[in-house]
């Protein structure tokens, strides 16, 4: 399930709400051990996923880098030719 997680500081264009969601929805699947959390535990589980998001977004906006912005684009190719040395 991390594997899911992607970096999201420093890219161009930034991260969207939307990978920062998701980044945070993985995070808590994998510490809470549930893909799908049952209605007793809905509420806490989602409650967590906001806070998780809230703290990434917060992290992301303070942080402050020298380089340039990475291009989205050229990382996944560069992750593409890892995966295809690595598996074949």
């Amino acid at each position: 399930m991390c594997r899911n997680i992607r970096p999201l500081f420093n890219f161009e264009p930034p991260a969207t709400e939307a990978e920062v969601r998701a980044s945070a929805l993985q995070f808590v699947r994998k510490v809470s051990g549930f893909a799908k959390p049952s209605q007793a535990n809905a509420e806490a589980f989602e409650r967590a996923v906001d806070e998780v998001a809230e703290a990434a977004r917060n992290l992301i906006s303070s942080l402050h880098s020298a380089v340039p912005p990475r291009d989205r684009e050229t990382e996944a190719q560069k992750a593409r030719e890892r995966s295809r040395l690595r598996f074949g």
